[in-house]
C-alpha cells in the first residue's frame, strides 16, 4: 500500500504567519510530520524555516520579538513600499544558514508573482532566503524583489494558499493553513480596539500602521467613522482579494483539510504579537486533527503531553 504523502499548504497573512508556527506544533505533537511544505509570503518564511530544520531557533525569535525589535527590522520607504525588506532579510543570512532549496531537508517550494506578467512563479530551486524575499513583497508594504531578472512581488496576488503547488510537488494529503477566512471588513471596523503597544516606539508602531506614520485630525463630531487610513484601505482591499482567490481556488482543488486560525484583530505589522499568534494556531491545528483522523492517517489521534 502507498503510504500518503502529506503536503502543508501555508498561506499568506502578515503578522498573522506566526500562527503557522503554532499548527506545525499541533501537527507535530499528534506524531504528524509533513512530507513536504510549501508556502505563501510569511507562509513561505515559516515553511522555509520549518524545511531547513531551523523551526524551535526561529520560534525563539519570534517570541522574543519586541515593539522595538519589530522597528529594528524595518527600513522605511517610500519608493515601491514602504519598507524595503533588507534588513530582515539580512537578518536571516546572518543568524540562519542559507542553504539551497534543493538541499533543505524537507521538500520546500514558495509562490511569488511576476509583476509585470502577473504570472504565479513557484520557487523551487536557488537561494531560500532570495526565494522567501521574493514571496514576501506584499505590495505597498515591501518594496518588489528582482528575482532571475524579473520584478517579483507577493505570491498572495495570486495564490494565497498555494495547495496547487502541495499537489504538484507530490502530496497525496494537503492541509491547508488559510489565514484569512475572518478578515473582510475587520480592519474598517470604526468599533474596532486593537492593542495599543507601550512605550514611544509601540506609539510609532501604530502610527505607521494607521497611515505612513501620519496622525489622522481628530473628527469634531463623535457619530462620524473616522476615515481609513492609507494603510488600512491598501490592507483591506487585498484582504478582500485573498479571500475571493482562496474561495476560488479552494473550490477548484479542495484540500483534505483546512486550518483556520481566527486573527483578524491583529493588525498588518503586529509582528510582536506572537504568543498570542502561536497559540491560536496551536488551537486551530488541534482542531484539523480531527478531520485528519477520519482519513486515517496514522499518528492523528490525541496529541503528545
Amino acid at each position: 500500500m502507498h503510504k500518503p504523502r502529506i503536503g502543508l499548504a501555508l498561506g499568506s497573512g502578515s503578522a498573522r504567519g506566526w500562527a503557522h508556527i503554532g499548527v506545525i506544533r499541533a501537527l507535530e505533537g499528534a506524531g504528524i510530520r509533513p512530507d513536504l511544505v510549501c508556502g505563501t509570503s510569511i507562509g513561505a518564511l515559516v515553511g522555509a524555516a520549518y524545511a531547513a530544520g531551523e523551526l524551535d531557533r526561529f520560534e525563539d525569535w519570534v517570541l522574543g520579538m519586541g515593539v522595538r525589535d519589530v522597528l529594528a527590522l524595518m527600513d522605511v520607504r517610500l519608493g515601491g513600499g514602504m519598507l524595503k525588506g533588507e534588513r530582515l532579510m539580512d537578518y536571516f543570512r546572518r543568524n540562519f544558514v542559507d542553504r539551497p532549496i534543493e538541499e533543505l531537508s524537507t521538500p520546500f517550494g514558495a509562490v511569488a508573482t511576476a509583476l509585470h506578467t502577473g504570472a504565479e512563479v513557484w520557487l523551487r530551486e536557488g537561494s531560500t532566503v532570495e526565494a522567501v524575499r521574493a514571496s514576501i513583497a506584499l505590495p505597498a508594504l515591501f518594496a518588489p524583489a528582482v528575482y532571475e531578472g524579473r520584478v517579483i512581488v507577493d505570491g498572495g496576488l495570486v495564490n494565497p494558499v498555494p495547495v496547487s503547488l502541495a499537489r504538484a510537488m507530490g502530496a497525496d494529503i494537503v492541509i491547508a493553513v488559510d489565514l484569512s477566512a475572518d478578515m473582510l471588513g475587520r480592519h474598517l471596523r470604526s468599533d474596532a480596539k486593537p492593542e495599543e503597544p507601550a512605550g514611544l516606539a509601540g506609539q510609532w508602531l501604530r502610527r505607521l500602521q494607521n497611515g505612513l506614520g501620519k496622525l489622522r485630525a481628530p473628527s469634531s463630531d463623535a457619530a462620524v467613522p473616522r476615515p481609513p487610513s492609507l494603510l488600512e484601505v491598501v490592507t483591506a482591499s487585498i484582504n478582500v482579494m485573498q479571500v475571493r482567490i482562496t474561495r476560488s481556488r479552494m473550490a477548484g482543488d479542495p484540500p483534505e483539510v483546512v486550518v483556520a486560525p481566527r486573527l483578524a484583530h491583529l493588525g498588518v505589522l503586529d509582528f510582536h504579537r506572537g504568543q498570542e499568534a502561536i497559540e491560536e494556531g496551536r488551537r486551530a491545528g488541534l482542531a484539523g486533527l480531527e478531520a485528519l483522523q477520519a482519513l486515517g492517517i496514522p499518528g492523528s489521534g490525541a496529541p503528545a503531553k
